[in-house]
């Protein structure tokens, strides 16, 4: 089958709403400043409309993060995930379309909304978060086709959607339409509290092959093997996983496959603003150089050069150019 996709990345969809408001609003609404609430449809609604009229709608989520570097990097990306037929929705879907990523995952219709985390902005640059899962954790094998995901160099799925029995079901189907086309099926394990409460199926993932690359930083592959030592999991993943890439911060990143590891230094930053999507934009980096056969080293450059651009600025969408930051660099996309 042809290659339609350097990369496909399956995950929750969520939109990022973003406003101002005083602490009097935060008091009154009941929330504990800089945490994230997980809230219910009826609050979600209810915050929604209490919300400033200025707001930004960000889309986000790891895997969209994700898909979303890689096109920025010049590849060709595609995402499956579960947004409903609503405002929030049409506003996803209309960001991926004007970046040029495939996204044809049915709209949800059944009146779930589409997920949402509101953020409201303090004064002092405090994050308050209402986050909604609601349509992305209705993901199911119905959503995964098999010539999209055969189509796909590498198919990476988050750790993150890992909670909702539909979406397990979808994951494994995905990554049997990839090996049926003899593609690659990656997972990211998402953070350390995703592994506590999987840990004994993420490592049947890995160990049955179901999953050929694994993606995590140094907490989470510690987790992974309840163990403090970093070598001794870096020991334990070699002999699990047909490709591992761990990030390790300013440490820079490792990647591990059959015996052979390698590690790359971090790309200097003069002051790191914000790191959330740093591990989303690495895996852009990484699997696209590996999608177009570029040697482990090098695919560990390309991650670690567009984690170092995320963690330069505020949000976990690029705003520099990739490509000519990579270009610079001297390294291929």
């Amino acid at each position: 089958m042809t290659t339609r996709f350097d990369a496909l990345t399956i995950g929750n969809a969520i939109v990022d709403v973003i406003a101002p408001v005083d602490d009097r609003f935060l008091i009154d609404e009941g929330m504990r400043k800089s945490i994230m609430h997980l809230v219910d449809a009826e609050r979600s609604a209810e915050l929604f409309e209490k919300m400033p009229s200025v707001k930004q709608m960000i889309p986000g989520g790891s895997a969209a993060n994700t898909a979303a570097g890689v096109a920025a990097l010049g590849g060709r990306a595609a995402f499956v995930g579960k947004v409903a037929d609503d405002e929030l929705g049409e506003v996803f879907a209309r960001d991926f379309s004007d970046k040029g990523i495939n996204f044809e995952t049915p709209y949800l219709t059944d009146g779930t909304a589409t997920a949402r985390s509101m953020i409201f902005l303090t004064n002092d640059g405090e994050r308050t978060m209402n986050t909604y899962l609601g349509a992305s954790q209705q993901l199911s094998e119905a959503d995964i086709f098999e010539e999209t995901i055969g189509s796909a160099a590498i198919t990476y799925m988050e750790g993150y959607l890992w909670d909702p029995p539909l979406a397990k079901k979808a994951f494994v189907k995905a990554a049997h339409y990839a090996h049926k086309s003899e593609r690659a099926a990656a997972i990211t394990l998402s953070d350390p509290f995703c592994v506590n409460r999987y840990r004994e199926e993420f490592l049947d993932l890995i160990r049955s092959k179901t999953m050929d690359y694994v993606f995590a930083n140094v907490e989470e592959l510690k987790s992974l093997y309840e163990t403090d030592d970093f070598q001794a999991a870096v020991l334990q993943i070699a002999e699990d996983a047909e490709v591992a890439a761990i990030t390790m911060g300013p440490r820079g990143a490792m990647a591990i496959a059959h015996g052979e590891i390698v590690s790359v230094p971090a790309f200097p930053v003069e002051s790191v603003v914000d790191v959330t999507g740093a591990g989303d934009l690495f895996a852009s980096g990484f699997l696209l150089a590996m999608a177009r056969g570029q040697e482990m080293s090098e695919a560990l450059r390309l991650g670690c050069l567009a984690a170092s651009e995320i963690i330069s600025h505020v949000g976990a969408r690029p705003i520099a150019d990739l490509k000519e930051m990579a270009r610079g660099e001297g390294i291929a996309v």
